[in-house]
């Protein structure tokens, strides 16, 4: 991993930021990260591609790599896909964020009657981020069983990672209309929207538009691996320029087919400026986190 290591060492030295902000990273028990890597490694029908893992590593060499990219704060991104779940995952979640300093608490749910409960006690217990994975879990976000979480979190300004894009693939749940039903429920909840929206890539602009609350995170858009099949319009780049205080850098790791570099450099040839990318990569998570 050298020249990753040195690339990403290089993008940061030009930009002068003091390190990077990724607020999409996947850390969970490790029994449940091996039954994602084996999805991803059958082409399952969430993704049907080939899907190889590049930091297909143990825990601690994750950490390492990570941290020697410049990484300053991250997130474990962890998700459910059936009841009974949520709540085990999120007393994970604590004890890794309390022997990993560096990494924003983060917690989950999942519809169901002790929603409201167990993410009351995430965030009491210092929750910093949430992820909805609305694709996995298959679950309407309008569920009443959810109504005590979305407002619970828009109270407290606590901001959720969400997959609601159809991409890879479509789910029942998943596209602009049902999140925004949330929104307009709860205009001020901190959402940010997983893999700027891909592929409804324009809509979710417009939800950004339209609601200040709403940001979106770079997680995969733009490089090579999803231009190919999902690209971004290049005629919403002007969009991009606009919400560039609403952006931010997220990038899947481990579970991406590439180096970690090479999402640094699909944002950099946008060619969106030096301005856009130290607040995407950096400033725009430090003042929304307060890190």
């Amino acid at each position: 991993m050298g020249d990753d290591h040195d690339d990403v060492a290089r993008f940061r030295q030009r930009l002068g930021l003091p390190g990077l902000i990724d607020v999409h990273t996947h850390f969970m028990p490790e029994r449940v990260l091996r039954k994602v890597w084996a999805y991803f490694d059958s082409a399952g029908p969430l993704t049907g591609l080939e899907w190889p893992i590049t930091y297909r590593h143990e825990e601690d060499e994750r950490l390492a790599l990570l941290r020697s990219f410049g990484v300053l704060r991250f997130t474990s991104m962890l998700y459910p896909h059936k009841p009974s779940m949520a709540a085990w995952l999120n007393a994970w979640a604590a004890d890794f964020a309390a022997r990993t300093p560096d990494c924003l608490h983060t917690a989950t749910f999942f519809p169901e009657p002790d929603a409201g409960q167990y993410v009351r006690e995430a965030v009491e217990a210092g929750a910093r981020v949430f992820k909805a994975h609305l694709q996995v879990g298959a679950y309407d976000p309008n569920d009443p069983l959810l109504d005590p979480v979305w407002g619970l979190l828009a109270e407290a300004g606590i901001p959720v990672v969400t997959h609601c894009g159809s991409g890879p693939a479509p789910g029942k749940h998943t596209g602009p209309g049902p999140i925004a039903r949330v929104l307009a429920r709860h205009p001020r909840l901190p959402l940010i929207v997983a893999h700027m929206g891909m592929p409804e890539y324009a809509e979710f602009l417009t939800l950004a538009e339209t609601y200040p609350e709403v940001r979106l995170d770079t997680t995969m858009a733009f490089t090579d691996f999803t231009e190919d099949f999902m690209p971004f319009p290049k005629a919403e780049h002007p969009r991009l320029a606009d919400l560039g205080d609403r952006i931010l850098l997220g990038t899947d790791f481990p579970n991406i087919p590439y180096p970690y570099a090479h999402q640094l450099h699909a944002l950099e040839r946008l060619d969106l400026g030096d301005p856009w990318l130290r607040a995407v990569c950096h400033d725009n998570a430090k003042a929304f986190f307060g890190v």
